[in-house]
């Protein structure tokens, strides 16, 4: 067995706190593995610049150990494996291969993908497949605030978040903003109830047990906050809202389309290699 030397520097060196940079010469062996050598140079690379020496540190002993385990493996295995598991050959061309052959195909996707949806396409998929989008969990259009129970002006967040006139809302907004804990404003955009209850810290059928009337409150009770949702619209079963559903759909009718695209380019790939005797299949003849 080929004897293995690995001599790690580093760890010993990196203890201090300075700088890696301020610890080794320029092309000092930092560590080795045989009789291969990692330099610092190699090392700086990895390292970004302007972290903390112990980041340094961490970092520098992260590399230095994969970069020897890497090498550990590739020796037992030269030492353990087969002339024929050694061969790789076959290997490194199917990889090839395949990853010429998914690079065209994103060439050929990207060149001639129409990624323009309008929203005449995305309702009238909607409409012809609405059985593909019932609801699994209830959607929600939310106000939420959390804010500290004996803040001075929880009160008139509560109050004006939950009004309609534009002036108290966008009052609500900058207060919140500014003095609350956490506050986002949903109210035009249908969230999952488990979005909306991971907010609260809660499943979302705890949650909805704290709905009433309108109103989502929950204070819990170690600690010193309550957070409070505006329900502005609540869908509970049946068909997911078209608006909920529309960037999915867009997804859904591109993945199509590069579907389409890559189905009309193998085709016109084995047609056009049959008609110019590039793809030939010979009959057998009995």
């Amino acid at each position: 067995m080929r004897k293995l030397f690995i001599l790690i520097l580093l760890p010993a060196l990196l203890g201090s706190c300075n700088a890696i940079s301020s610890l080794v010469h320029d092309d000092q062996v930092v560590a080795k593995v045989g009789k291969n050598k990692l330099y610092k140079s190699e090392l700086e690379r990895f390292i970004p610049n302007m972290i903390p020496a112990e980041d340094s540190v961490r970092l520098a002993e992260q590399y230095i150990n994969t970069w020897a385990m890497d090498l550990l493996y590739l020796d037992v295995a030269e030492r353990e494996l087969s002339k024929g598991e050694l061969d790789v050959t076959a290997d490194l061309e199917d990889f090839r291969r395949s990853l010429l052959k998914y690079r065209y195909e994103q060439r050929y996707i990207n060149d001639r993908l129409d990624t323009l949806v309008t929203d005449d396409q995305i309702r009238r998929y909607y409409e012809e497949h609405e059985a593909e989008f019932a609801l699994k969990r209830p959607v929600l259009k939310v106000r939420f605030v959390d804010v500290m129970k004996d803040s001075p002006n929880k009160d008139a967040i509560l109050r004006m978040m939950t009004s309609r006139e534009y002036d108290d809302l966008q009052r609500a907004d900058t207060l919140a903003r500014s003095t609350a804990l956490r506050y986002f404003d949903s109210s035009d955009t249908w969230m999952d109830a488990n979005e909306v209850a991971s907010s609260f810290g809660l499943d979302y059928q705890q949650m909805l047990s704290y709905l009433k009337g309108d109103l989502i409150k929950y204070e819990p009770e170690d600690r010193g906050d309550v957070m409070v949702a505006y329900v502005c619209d609540i869908r509970r079963t049946g068909t997911a809202p078209f608006e909920y559903c529309a960037g999915r759909i867009r997804d859904i009718l591109i993945s199509a389309r590069k579907h389409d695209l890559m189905n009309s380019l193998e085709r016109d790939l084995l047609e056009n290699a049959l008609e110019s005797k590039q793809f030939v299949i010979y009959q057998n003849e009995e």
